[in-house]
Protein backbone atom coordinates (compact mmCIF):
# COMPACT_ATOMS: atom_id res chain seq x y z
CA UNK A 1 0.00 0.00 0.00
CA UNK A 2 1.51 3.62 -1.03
CA UNK A 3 2.28 5.73 2.06
CA UNK A 4 0.08 8.98 2.33
CA UNK A 5 1.47 12.28 2.60
CA UNK A 6 -0.10 14.96 4.80
CA UNK A 7 -0.78 17.51 2.00
CA UNK A 8 -2.88 20.84 0.94
CA UNK A 9 -4.27 20.55 -2.08
CA UNK A 10 -4.18 23.91 -3.79
CA UNK A 11 -7.33 26.10 -3.29
CA UNK A 12 -7.93 24.50 -0.21
CA UNK A 13 -7.73 25.86 3.15
CA UNK A 14 -8.27 22.16 5.59
CA UNK A 15 -5.45 19.47 5.11
CA UNK A 16 -6.11 16.22 3.45
CA UNK A 17 -4.55 12.87 3.07
CA UNK A 18 -2.39 12.72 -0.42
CA UNK A 19 -1.66 9.55 -1.69
CA UNK A 20 0.89 9.32 -5.15
CA UNK A 21 -0.35 8.14 -8.13
CA UNK A 22 -1.48 4.05 -8.11
CA UNK A 23 1.81 1.88 -9.16
CA UNK A 24 0.22 -0.02 -11.35
CA UNK A 25 0.08 3.28 -13.37
CA UNK A 26 3.56 3.76 -13.33
CA UNK A 27 3.64 -0.14 -15.47
CA UNK A 28 2.60 1.81 -18.70
CA UNK A 29 4.05 5.20 -18.10
CA UNK A 30 6.82 4.92 -20.74
CA UNK A 31 4.19 3.51 -24.03
CA UNK A 32 1.74 6.41 -22.81
CA UNK A 33 4.80 8.77 -23.20
CA UNK A 34 5.84 7.25 -26.57
CA UNK A 35 2.34 7.45 -27.56
CA UNK A 36 2.05 11.20 -27.15
CA UNK A 37 5.38 12.08 -28.53
CA UNK A 38 3.93 9.88 -31.85
CA UNK A 39 0.71 11.84 -31.72
CA UNK A 40 3.67 14.92 -32.68
CA UNK A 41 3.64 13.54 -36.62
CA UNK A 42 0.36 14.30 -37.16
CA UNK A 43 0.37 17.51 -35.40
CA UNK A 44 3.47 19.17 -36.24
CA UNK A 45 2.27 21.47 -39.10
CA UNK A 46 -0.17 22.93 -36.53
CA UNK A 47 1.88 23.36 -33.69
CA UNK A 48 4.18 25.35 -35.87
CA UNK A 49 1.63 27.77 -36.79
CA UNK A 50 0.81 28.40 -32.68
CA UNK A 51 3.35 30.71 -32.54
CA UNK A 52 2.17 33.48 -34.38
CA UNK A 53 1.16 36.60 -32.44
CA UNK A 54 4.24 36.38 -29.80
CA UNK A 55 6.77 38.68 -29.30
CA UNK A 56 9.63 36.73 -28.95
CA UNK A 57 11.06 37.36 -25.91
CA UNK A 58 12.95 34.82 -24.11
CA UNK A 59 12.22 31.35 -22.42
CA UNK A 60 14.39 28.86 -20.05
CA UNK A 61 13.31 25.44 -19.81
CA UNK A 62 14.29 24.15 -16.58
CA UNK A 63 14.08 19.95 -16.45
CA UNK A 64 12.48 17.44 -14.38
CA UNK A 65 14.30 15.33 -12.06
CA UNK A 66 17.36 13.01 -12.58
CA UNK A 67 17.03 15.00 -16.30
CA UNK A 68 18.92 17.23 -18.58
CA UNK A 69 18.67 19.58 -21.33
CA UNK A 70 17.50 16.90 -23.20
CA UNK A 71 14.35 16.09 -22.21
CA UNK A 72 13.06 19.87 -22.55
CA UNK A 73 14.50 20.15 -26.38
CA UNK A 74 11.16 19.06 -27.88
CA UNK A 75 9.99 22.33 -26.16
CA UNK A 76 12.66 24.29 -27.26
CA UNK A 77 12.16 23.21 -30.92
CA UNK A 78 9.03 24.53 -30.57
CA UNK A 79 9.56 27.58 -28.91
CA UNK A 80 12.17 27.99 -31.34
CA UNK A 81 9.88 27.58 -34.44
CA UNK A 82 7.62 30.11 -32.47
CA UNK A 83 10.02 32.89 -32.85
CA UNK A 84 11.39 32.95 -29.06
CA UNK A 85 14.72 32.73 -27.58
CA UNK A 86 14.62 29.80 -26.06
CA UNK A 87 17.40 28.77 -23.70
CA UNK A 88 17.67 25.14 -21.35
CA UNK A 89 19.20 25.45 -18.08
CA UNK A 90 22.45 24.61 -18.94
CA UNK A 91 23.90 22.94 -15.66
CA UNK A 92 23.61 19.15 -16.24
CA UNK A 93 21.28 16.81 -14.64
CA UNK A 94 18.61 18.11 -12.44
CA UNK A 95 20.11 16.03 -9.21
CA UNK A 96 17.67 18.29 -6.99
CA UNK A 97 18.97 20.22 -3.78
CA UNK A 98 22.05 18.35 -3.46
CA UNK A 99 24.29 19.38 -0.34
CA UNK A 100 27.08 19.48 -3.01
CA UNK A 101 25.66 21.66 -5.40
CA UNK A 102 24.09 25.03 -5.12
CA UNK A 103 22.00 24.71 -7.69
CA UNK A 104 19.94 28.06 -6.55
CA UNK A 105 22.87 29.94 -7.04
CA UNK A 106 23.51 28.45 -10.30
CA UNK A 107 19.57 29.04 -11.69
CA UNK A 108 19.98 32.60 -10.09
CA UNK A 109 23.21 33.14 -12.07
CA UNK A 110 21.77 31.41 -15.49
CA UNK A 111 18.53 33.62 -14.95
CA UNK A 112 20.48 36.99 -14.32
CA UNK A 113 22.55 35.90 -17.96
CA UNK A 114 19.54 36.10 -20.08
CA UNK A 115 17.57 38.68 -18.66
CA UNK A 116 20.60 41.08 -19.21
CA UNK A 117 21.26 39.67 -22.86
CA UNK A 118 17.96 40.27 -23.59
CA UNK A 119 16.85 43.27 -21.54
CA UNK A 120 13.65 42.08 -20.65
CA UNK A 121 12.20 39.40 -18.01
CA UNK A 122 12.52 35.65 -19.24
CA UNK A 123 9.35 33.19 -18.96
CA UNK A 124 9.97 29.92 -17.31
CA UNK A 125 8.79 26.17 -18.37
CA UNK A 126 9.92 23.82 -15.13
CA UNK A 127 8.70 20.26 -15.88
CA UNK A 128 8.30 18.49 -12.88
CA UNK A 129 10.81 19.11 -10.00
CA UNK A 130 12.07 21.71 -12.84
CA UNK A 131 8.59 23.35 -11.54
CA UNK A 132 9.63 23.50 -8.13
CA UNK A 133 12.99 25.60 -8.90
CA UNK A 134 10.74 27.37 -11.58
CA UNK A 135 8.52 29.09 -9.12
CA UNK A 136 11.97 29.80 -6.20
CA UNK A 137 13.24 31.79 -9.19
CA UNK A 138 10.61 33.72 -9.22
CA UNK A 139 10.05 33.97 -6.23
CA UNK A 140 14.01 35.33 -5.38
CA UNK A 141 13.99 37.12 -8.67
CA UNK A 142 11.04 38.25 -9.71
CA UNK A 143 11.41 41.50 -11.79
CA UNK A 144 13.54 39.06 -14.37
CA UNK A 145 10.46 36.41 -14.88
CA UNK A 146 7.74 37.33 -16.81
CA UNK A 147 5.74 34.34 -16.22
CA UNK A 148 6.02 30.48 -14.84
CA UNK A 149 4.39 27.30 -16.48
CA UNK A 150 4.56 24.36 -14.86
CA UNK A 151 4.36 20.49 -16.11
CA UNK A 152 3.38 18.03 -13.47
CA UNK A 153 5.19 19.87 -10.71
CA UNK A 154 4.73 18.98 -7.01
CA UNK A 155 4.70 22.55 -5.91
CA UNK A 156 1.74 22.00 -2.87
CA UNK A 157 3.62 18.97 -1.42
CA UNK A 158 6.44 17.59 -0.39
CA UNK A 159 7.84 14.72 -2.36
CA UNK A 160 5.93 11.91 -0.38
CA UNK A 161 3.07 12.35 -2.50
CA UNK A 162 5.32 11.42 -5.80
CA UNK A 163 6.30 7.65 -6.81
CA UNK A 164 9.64 9.06 -6.72
CA UNK A 165 10.77 10.24 -2.93
CA UNK A 166 12.58 7.35 -2.68
CA UNK A 167 15.42 7.88 -5.91
CA UNK A 168 14.74 11.62 -4.85
CA UNK A 169 15.95 11.34 -1.08
CA UNK A 170 19.00 8.87 -2.12
CA UNK A 171 20.00 11.02 -5.03
CA UNK A 172 19.75 14.62 -3.36
CA UNK A 173 21.46 13.52 -0.40
CA UNK A 174 18.81 15.15 1.91
CA UNK A 175 16.73 13.92 4.49
CA UNK A 176 13.19 14.31 4.33
CA UNK A 177 11.97 14.40 7.37
CA UNK A 178 14.96 16.90 8.35
CA UNK A 179 14.07 20.74 9.26
CA UNK A 180 16.51 21.98 6.22
CA UNK A 181 14.17 20.26 3.51
CA UNK A 182 10.35 20.49 5.62
CA UNK A 183 11.56 24.19 5.85
CA UNK A 184 12.75 23.84 2.25
CA UNK A 185 9.12 22.76 1.43
CA UNK A 186 7.31 24.99 3.18
CA UNK A 187 8.56 27.55 1.41
CA UNK A 188 8.11 25.95 -2.45
CA UNK A 189 4.54 25.39 -1.26
CA UNK A 190 3.55 28.97 -1.01
CA UNK A 191 2.13 31.26 -3.53
CA UNK A 192 4.44 33.14 -5.84
CA UNK A 193 3.16 36.66 -5.52
CA UNK A 194 2.89 39.29 -8.33
CA UNK A 195 3.94 36.54 -11.24
CA UNK A 196 1.73 35.15 -13.42
CA UNK A 197 1.72 31.24 -12.85
CA UNK A 198 0.20 28.41 -15.00
CA UNK A 199 -0.10 25.02 -13.59
CA UNK A 200 -0.59 22.24 -16.02
CA UNK A 201 -1.41 18.70 -14.94
CA UNK A 202 -2.75 15.53 -15.20
CA UNK A 203 -5.06 13.20 -13.31
CA UNK A 204 -3.74 10.02 -14.64
CA UNK A 205 0.44 11.45 -14.52
CA UNK A 206 1.55 8.46 -12.76
CA UNK A 207 4.56 9.70 -10.79
CA UNK A 208 3.30 13.26 -9.43
CA UNK A 209 -0.21 13.02 -7.59
CA UNK A 210 -2.22 16.06 -9.42
CA UNK A 211 -3.58 17.69 -6.31
CA UNK A 212 -0.08 18.84 -5.66
CA UNK A 213 0.81 20.02 -8.88
CA UNK A 214 -2.05 22.86 -8.83
CA UNK A 215 -1.43 26.66 -7.80
CA UNK A 216 -3.43 28.46 -5.11
CA UNK A 217 -6.11 29.78 -6.78
CA UNK A 218 -6.29 33.61 -7.81
CA UNK A 219 -6.14 36.06 -10.44
CA UNK A 220 -2.78 35.48 -11.11
CA UNK A 221 -2.53 31.52 -11.30
CA UNK A 222 -4.27 29.22 -13.81
CA UNK A 223 -4.80 25.27 -13.30
CA UNK A 224 -5.24 23.57 -16.36
CA UNK A 225 -5.75 19.49 -16.35
CA UNK A 226 -4.49 17.83 -19.51
CA UNK A 227 -6.58 15.09 -20.06
CA UNK A 228 -4.96 11.11 -20.53
CA UNK A 229 -1.81 12.54 -20.29
CA UNK A 230 1.55 10.73 -18.75
CA UNK A 231 3.73 12.67 -16.60
CA UNK A 232 6.62 11.42 -18.96
CA UNK A 233 4.95 12.79 -21.88
CA UNK A 234 4.02 16.27 -20.89
CA UNK A 235 6.64 17.70 -22.78
CA UNK A 236 6.15 16.02 -26.04
CA UNK A 237 2.09 16.30 -25.45
CA UNK A 238 0.45 18.65 -28.60
CA UNK A 239 -2.47 19.70 -26.30
CA UNK A 240 0.57 20.85 -23.37
CA UNK A 241 2.31 22.56 -25.98
CA UNK A 242 -0.52 24.11 -27.59
CA UNK A 243 -1.17 25.10 -23.61
CA UNK A 244 2.15 26.81 -23.80
CA UNK A 245 2.34 28.22 -27.36
CA UNK A 246 -1.33 30.31 -26.02
CA UNK A 247 0.21 31.34 -22.70
CA UNK A 248 3.50 32.66 -24.23
CA UNK A 249 1.30 34.74 -26.58
CA UNK A 250 -0.38 37.09 -24.09
CA UNK A 251 1.15 40.56 -23.78
CA UNK A 252 3.09 41.28 -20.41
CA UNK A 253 0.87 43.48 -19.15
CA UNK A 254 -2.48 41.77 -20.20
CA UNK A 255 -2.40 38.22 -19.03
CA UNK A 256 -5.28 36.20 -18.53
CA UNK A 257 -7.13 32.75 -17.88
CA UNK A 258 -6.69 29.96 -20.22
CA UNK A 259 -9.73 29.70 -22.37
CA UNK A 260 -10.65 26.37 -23.24
CA UNK A 261 -13.30 27.08 -25.40
CA UNK A 262 -16.34 24.22 -26.41
CA UNK A 263 -14.53 22.13 -28.62
CA UNK A 264 -11.00 22.45 -25.90
CA UNK A 265 -13.67 20.88 -22.93
CA UNK A 266 -12.95 17.04 -24.30
CA UNK A 267 -9.33 17.49 -24.16
CA UNK A 268 -8.72 20.00 -20.96
CA UNK A 269 -10.56 19.49 -17.28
Amino acid sequence: MNKRFRGRPRGVGKPVEVAPPPRWLALFEGARALSEASLLIPTHTLLRRLGRGGDGHAVMTLPGFLAGDGSTSVIRHYLKSWGYAAHGWGIGRNLGPSRYTDIERLLRERLADIADSTGNSVSLIGWSLGGVFARELARSMPDAVRQVITLGSPIGGGPRATNAWRIFDWVSNTRLDGRPMRNRIALATQPVEGIPSTAIYSKSDAVVAWQIARETDSPLTDNIGVRASSHLGLGFNPAVLYIIADRLRLPEDDWRKFDRGLLSQLIYE
